[in-house]
């Protein structure tokens, strides 16, 4: 899956001189051939559109167009030139258009759909709030959620069923998200049932529908699919509603807690906007929504996708159980942050499988003005994408791209260009919880195979990329053993 990389990207001057210079027009780039009207949309599966782009993009070079109906995307995968285009954010290009207004029609236009002046200001917050800073204070709440995740599988492995082992670390994220941003303790883990991850399942799949749809039905007529994702965001809306209220009290109780709040949910209910009006309820819903949502799928699909990759590479679950016994002790997972910031291994296992499946393979943006990227004129409100994922499988850039190498990220290697994979973006919109997003999977990998002797059920070939918005591993079933303890093996 390697693509060539070229040494061009944005122009400095590119909105004075967009005149200078012999440039390309995006309808004129390379690209696959499409129909009249339609383009290339009945070439494109929706739960496989990372690899159609990506396929394009080994067949036509890293920069090419493809049509949406009568709408032309000009598409960058030359890591250079994504990543100026990314730190142009946002005054120079911001999220699609079209997402944004799906997300604000969700009611969940938060931080990560926000633009301008209110991303600055709900930014600002969500950094505070997940500063890597933070984590020792917020530690022992994922040491609580792991010990309870670690003693629901001790049950599961005594039975020796088939588990789903996304939607295990699902409840794990679910769990640690609401108690660390919202102050308050789900714990889905120890519930059965209809618990929250079902009404949350249903968003990134119908955000992925309604953005490649060439008519936007949902807008004229609801379909059952419609009505359960409406059910489902007045059912969170509900839950969420009585946090926010608590919130409130508290601050009303002890104003002095507004200097210093204690969560992401507290951060917001005290701030105040640009004209010193406290936020919306639609504004806090939105950020509060965006957290669950953000917290949840990408940490576990991630570390769904590691356990995959670790089925076929012994020689790395030796190294990580090895460093676990010696750095772990006799706890079942590490017992304080010092600990868990010890874990190399587990560190870098992590970083190989975000450079392998990155669960946010590519992103839609428009141009915010006429500019123009590599010798590519731009226009004004022009659609674009990026892709993540080819650079980081360019032997280029990475020896041997296509293996599970987590040892690449410890031992020095040629190629080894680290900047180049960029699971949690680049730019002033870096995800802004990618430190608590690393010390999760570090602590759940370090428990897991620390614990777990762990099974893949079925064949490798079961395992499939499946795009809903984010990447997950689409047929990925375990099953786990309980492991002889350190000192007997």
């Amino acid at each position: 899956m390697a693509v060539t990389s070229s040494s061009v990207g944005v122009f400095p001057d590119a909105r004075r001189a967009t005149g200078a210079g012999r440039l390309r027009e995006v309808r004129d780039l390379p690209g696959p051939k499409g129909l009249p009207l339609l383009g290339n949309v009945l070439q494109i599966q929706l739960s496989k559109v990372h690899l159609v782009l990506e396929r394009w993009a080994r067949e036509h070079g890293p920069t090419f167009v493809f049509w949406m109906g009568r709408d032309p995307i000009a598409v960058f995968a030359d890591p250079k030139v994504c990543d100026r285009i990314l730190r142009d954010r946002p005054d120079g290009f911001t999220r699609s258009t079209k997402l944004r207004r799906i997300f604000a029609e969700f009611g969940a236009d938060g931080v990560f759909a926000a633009e301008g002046a209110a991303w600055r200001q709900q930014r600002k917050l969500a950094v505070h709030a997940l500063a890597q800073r933070h984590l020792r204070t917020q530690y022992d709440a994922l040491a609580l959620v792991a010990g309870r995740l670690k003693a629901r599988w001790d049950r599961l492995a005594a039975t020796g069923e088939t588990i789903e082992i996304t939607e295990e670390f699902k409840r794990f994220t679910v769990d640690s998200t609401t108690l660390i941003a919202f102050g308050y303790d789900i714990n889905t883990i120890e519930q059965q049932g209809d618990v929250i991850q079902r009404k949350l399942e249903l968003i990134f799949p119908m955000l992925s529908r309604r953005l490649f749809a060439l008519v936007p039905w949902w807008r004229f007529v609801r379909l059952p699919i419609d009505h359960r994702t409406d059910r489902a965001l007045a059912d969170l809306a509900d839950w969420l509603k009585p946090l926010v209220a608590d919130a409130r009290a508290r601050l009303a109780a002890d104003p002095a807690r507004a200097e210093t709040p204690a969560n992401f949910l507290e951060a917001m209910v005290a701030a105040r906007d640009d004209d010193g009006h406290p936020f919306t309820e639609e504004v806090l819903f939105a950020n509060l929504l965006t957290m669950l949502v953000a917290g949840e799928d990408t940490t576990a699909y991630t570390l769904a996708w590691a356990v995959h990759e670790l089925c076929d590479s012994p020689a790395s679950v030796a190294a990580l159980r090895e460093e676990a016994d010696a750095i772990v002790g006799a706890s079942p997972y590490p017992a304080d942050i010092d600990v868990a910031n010890r874990l190399e291994v587990a560190g870098a296992v992590a970083s190989e499988t975000m450079r392998l499946r990155p669960v946010a393979p590519f992103m839609f943006l428009n141009a915010l003005e006429e500019t123009v990227v590599e010798d590519v004129r731009i226009p004004a409100g022009a659609k674009l994408a990026v892709l993540s994922r080819p650079a980081a499988l360019d032997a280029a850039h990475f020896a041997d791209p296509a293996a599970f190498n987590p040892q690449r990220w410890i031992e020095e290697t040629t190629p080894h260009d680290m900047r180049v994979s960029i699971p949690f973006g680049s730019g002033p919109r870096i995800c802004p919880g990618r430190a608590l997003a690393q010390l999760e999977m570090k602590l759940v990998l370090a428990m897991l195979y620390r614990n777990f002797e762990v099974e893949r059920v079925g064949p490798a070939s079961d395992v499939v990329e499946d795009f809903s918005f984010t990447m997950m591993a689409k047929g990925l079933k375990v099953r786990l053993r309980p492991r002889a303890p350190a000192s007997s093996l």
